[in-house]
């Protein structure tokens, strides 16, 4: 989208807003009707209309002053997300109002219509406690967005995960795999929160580390400043890590095609520099005890976004009767390549869909909006014996925060069937 699309967007969004606004201001009215001091219900109502104008007009000015050139900074990703914050509390307000107002409709027309006379005013008045209701409904989405964005996107989580495989080569049994993806480091904005997620990911002490795409969102300069922090995670085995579609650099404006690919070939230098090996559309093996297990990396291959990657090129020289593990950026390279693919690939992981950085995981209900996109948007998936593990991702994106789906570091460990 161009610069003045996204202006035009976000001028009718911003327009639908201010229509809430005024909706709003009317069941806030009800609520303040019985206060004693007229300065504190004037103060209420300006108050509110003070802050919401001012988020609508900062979500305008900022991205007029966004640059294709650069992408989203955290500057936009803030803005953005406490205007969705509002927004949404915005809609369960009217919603619950809504409810109300037809409530009094439906009372008064059949009033009207069954009794001799009109009954006057036409429609019962507005209850308070339905915009006390509406009050407190609003708030769970408020305060949890608030919590998304101020803890949520750091609160890096462990999942643990342990698969069995009858062909595994007895010397890997036990092995462990660390997995994370998604770091996206033009979105952090806390140092001291993303160490603390690096220091998760050391303390696992497994013997093989992996990382699988989304360095950056646009560009290769966003990860220089935590270089030296993501350089410190090292595992026995090997630090191994694949291409994103975010690191491709397709989602701003180049001067060229050379500036382009230059950012690309210095994006591939700097996973050099984070001691991680770049597997681009290759494999090789990892061996212990004299036994190999065969380990694949390729570019991004995506349903709906750039399919660059080769499954067949990174096959090629593979022992076929190797146990292996693929890194697959996009889990729809495991839906529609990987799984229907001749060649048995034991184990896939992906990551890409952040588990849209929203939604539930409890033990009786699992549900995110990304789900109707993905056959596994997030976790373990497994048919005909190729299983697939789908991170949910380190970093964020858009939305500068996390609710339901938080930030994950994957540990896998393999086991021999018995």
């Amino acid at each position: 989208m161009r610069h003045g699309g996204f202006v035009t967007l976000f001028l009718i969004i911003a327009g639908i807003s201010i229509l809430l606004d005024l909706y709003i201001s009317f069941g806030l009215k009800t609520l303040i009707q019985d206060w004693s001091s007229n300065r504190l219900k004037q103060v209420t109502l300006w108050g509110y209309w003070m802050i919401s104008l001012l988020v609508t007009i900062l979500l305008i000015t900022g991205f007029s002053s966004f640059s294709t050139a650069r992408g989203m900074t955290p500057y936009h990703e803030w803005i953005l997300s406490l205007f969705l914050t509002f927004f949404i509390t915005k809609l369960v307000f009217v919603i619950v109002l809504s409810l109300g107002d037809f409530g009094r409709f439906i009372v008064g027309i059949v009033r009207n219509l069954s009794g001799k006379q009109r009954t006057v005013p036409y429609f019962p008045e507005r209850r308070k406690f339905i915009s006390e209701i509406a009050v407190l409904t609003a708030a769970i989405p408020f305060t949890s967005f608030f919590y998304a964005m101020i803890k949520g996107k750091y609160d890096y989580k462990v999942h643990r995960v342990t698969l069995y495989f009858d062909d595994l080569p007895d010397a890997f049994n036990g092995f462990t795999i660390t997995q994370i993806s998604d770091i996206h480091s033009g979105s952090f904005d806390n140092t001291h929160a993303v160490q603390k997620g690096i220091d998760l990911v050391k303390a696992q002490k497994s013997d093989l580390f992996v990382f699988t795409g989304d360095l950056v969102n646009n560009a290769a300069w966003e990860i220089e400043p935590y270089i030296d922090r993501f350089k410190e995670i090292k595992a026995p085995y090997g630090q191994f890590s694949i291409l994103g579609n975010h690191d491709y650099g397709d989602y701003i404006h180049w001067n060229s095609e050379l500036e382009k690919a230059a950012n690309l070939e210095k994006l591939k230098q700097h996973h050099k520099e984070l001691g991680f090996r770049l597997l681009l559309d290759e494999n090789l093996e990892l061996e212990k005890n004299g036994q190999k297990i065969t380990l694949i990396g390729v570019q991004n291959w995506g349903r709906g976004f750039i399919q660059i990657g080769n499954l067949d090129k990174a096959l090629k020289g593979a022992d076929p009767n190797s146990f292996k593990i693929l890194l697959s950026h996009d889990p729809t390279h495991w839906e529609e390549k990987v799984r229907l693919d001749p060649t048995h690939i034991h184990l896939t992981l992906s990551g890409h869909t952040h588990g849209a950085q929203f939604g539930v995981e409890t033990a009786g209900l699992r549900w995110s909006p990304v789900q109707y996109r993905y056959m596994d948007w997030a976790g373990l998936l497994v048919e005909n014996k190729k299983h697939l593990y789908v991170n949910r991702g380190f970093g964020f994106l858009a939305f500068s925060g996390r609710l339901g789906i938080w930030p994950e570091i994957t540990v896998i460990e393999l086991r021999k069937q018995a």
